[in-house]
């Protein structure tokens, strides 16, 4: 892998800042939120000075029971083409179910199973063979476990490296998320995984509320983080290091400095990490690793066990429906708050209007968690801003006549038409019960 250096994730809320950063090595910025054909002026000038730009993809849902969406992958490598990125990167988790459609609008954790592992390797091995570059996979942050999982996660990743090849993104935070969540040992996972196929290290913040450590990316890097990213660093020389903040963002003073925290820590640690072992995991830049097993043909049975698991859970999580055996109820119904909060957050970002007609943020957010209870996302953010809209008009809402002409007239430029009769609404509402 080359060499990348201590970085700080690109946000347009902070991109001026990050052009100032001193001694900025390179940054990483969502896949998702650019546009191959028009690109953001400040990612322009940070790589006319050099600096790398690395698209950090959020929504193949690798993990999940279906194959990769080939447009979803076409779509990541002209990111990595138009960036000129040595290597892409996503995240090894689920974010969506085909029968029946939800989306959770997060990234939820794979259970550690047989089965998901062959899907999973699957699935890696499709978007290797589609992407012009290589890629990295991130572990993430779980508020809970699977029931009946049979492998631990060091096993998990392991396997994952030595039957695709593919390179690790490991989030340091995160392990220190799931020592919180799920009882995990951080340095269990560090001795147990194939740090030489590191590709780089995530560092963020976050927050304990009630013995739930919440991955916030809108807080202060803890010293326990930085404790994590020093045992890695003992381990291995990173080829890069990068600050993770999506919210809440500090004055760039203070950017700076956790920026020269976390270069600290790495540079405290240079020349103890040992050598890489031999039959390292290796290729020159541009190519993937030879991987170490030949693949194994994944079971039609399989995927359809990994669907039926992944469906009860997501309906669980965002349709109400019941929690299945074997889950932490406690747990599920703290995502479940905390996915429909998300939903409600990022629409209003999406559609900053919304609150203000509404009457503000707490009325706004009142009225679309009542939505949410019983209206799971289907489609994407941009569409739940939609029929987030159409639910309360269909429903005579808001009650100010002034307000409520307010919301047609957006929801009319937006969808082209005028909300449908509660006899229309009705007959979609039944047939959706009756498919």
């Amino acid at each position: 892998m080359a060499h990348l250096g201590v970085g700080i994730g690109w946000r347009p809320e902070i991109a001026d800042a990050v052009e100032r950063l001193p001694g900025l090595d390179w940054v990483e910025v969502v896949a998702e939120n650019v546009c191959p054909g028009h690109l953001p002026e400040s990612l322009l000038r940070l790589r006319e000075r050099g600096t790398r730009v690395v698209p950090h993809g959020v929504s193949l849902g690798l993990g999940g029971a279906d194959r990769p969406d080939p447009a979803k992958l076409a779509a990541l490598g002209e990111r990595a083409v138009a960036l000129g990125a040595p290597l892409v990167t996503e995240h090894i988790a689920f974010v969506r179910t085909s029968s029946p459609v939800l989306e959770a609008g997060h990234l939820l954790p794979v259970p550690r199973t047989r089965d998901a592992l062959d899907v999973l390797c699957e699935n890696v091995r499709i978007a290797q063979d589609a992407l012009p570059v290589p890629l990295a996979l991130e572990n993430i942050a779980a508020l809970f476990s699977w029931p009946g999982e049979e492998l631990t996660e060091g096993q998990f990743l392991t396997e994952l490296v030595e039957r695709t090849g593919v390179r690790l993104l490991v989030d340091v935070a995160n392990l220190h998320t799931n020592r919180v969540n799920r009882g995990e040992d951080p340095a269990a996972v560090l001795d147990a995984i194939p740090l030489e196929a590191l590709a780089y290290v995530h560092v963020a913040g976050g927050v304990e509320r009630d013995g739930v450590w919440h991955d916030t990316h809108a807080h202060p890097v803890p010293p326990v983080v930085l404790d994590l990213l020093a045992g890695l660093r003992s381990r291995v020389d990173p080829p890069g290091v990068l600050l993770e903040r999506d919210d809440d963002f500090p004055p760039e003073a203070e950017l700076a400095e956790e920026l020269e925290a976390i270069r600290a820590v790495v540079t405290a640690g240079a020349g103890t990490a040992p050598p890489a072992p031999a039959g390292a995991v290796s290729a020159p830049a541009g190519t993937r690793p030879r991987p170490v097993e030949e693949p194994r043909p994944v079971e039609e049975s399989a995927r359809t066990r990994v669907a039926l698991g992944q469906a009860a859970l997501l309906s669980a999580l965002v349709a109400g429906t019941p929690v299945p055996e074997g889950f932490d109820r406690r747990r599920i119904r703290v995502q479940a708050r905390a996915l429909a909060a998300k939903r409600a957050d990022v629409v209003a970002k999406l559609a900053p209007e919304l609150p203000s007609i509404l009457g503000g943020p707490e009325p706004y957010r009142e009225a679309f968690l009542s939505y949410a209870k019983s209206r799971p996302m289907k489609a994407g953010y941009r569409r739940d801003a939609l029929d987030f809209t159409e639910d309360l008009l269909i429903r005579d809402l808001p009650a100010d006549p002034a307000a409520r002409r307010r919301l047609t007239a957006w929801w009319r430029d937006r969808a082209g038409a005028k909300p449908p009769r509660r006899i229309v609404r009705w007959a979609r509402t039944l047939t959706g019960r009756a498919a």
